[in-house]
């Protein structure tokens, strides 16, 4: 349900639609519905969003919002983020309150997988 004045829907860049498609369904179980031949949306993913056809890539280094997802077991997170073919930018690191590691999509937006379950 929309809430007054609360983030309700995220966009991000996509240079190959179905790849991302692709990586997000098989890495995380997200589930697709195109609109048109630029533009897919998502659901499924703890908020709802979409990938637009563009050029582009979204990472912290050039200022973008980091997207984090959390996870009970990171380490198989992080293996299977992998074998999707992501690409992980930073590794398991600890922080206050648990560890993450931060991972390209195919189309090289930035993501971050966290957990605070200890090992």
């Amino acid at each position: 349900m929309s809430e007054h004045e609360k983030i309700n829907y995220v966009e991000f860049p996509a240079c190959d639609l179905e790849k991302t498609k692709a990586f997000f369904a098989e890495a995380f179980g997200w589930v697709f519905t195109d609109y048109g031949p630029e533009y897919t949306a998502f659901t499924a993913a703890g908020l709802d969003g979409g990938f637009y056809q563009a050029n582009l890539h979204s990472s912290t280094a050039s200022g973008g919002a980091l997207v984090v997802i959390y996870s009970t077991h990171l380490e198989e997170t992080l293996r299977k983020v992998e074998d999707c073919g992501a690409k992980v930018v930073k590794p398991i690191f600890s922080f206050p309150g648990g560890r993450r590691f931060h991972f390209t999509d195919p189309c090289g937006n930035e993501f971050a997988v966290w957990s605070d379950v200890k090992l």
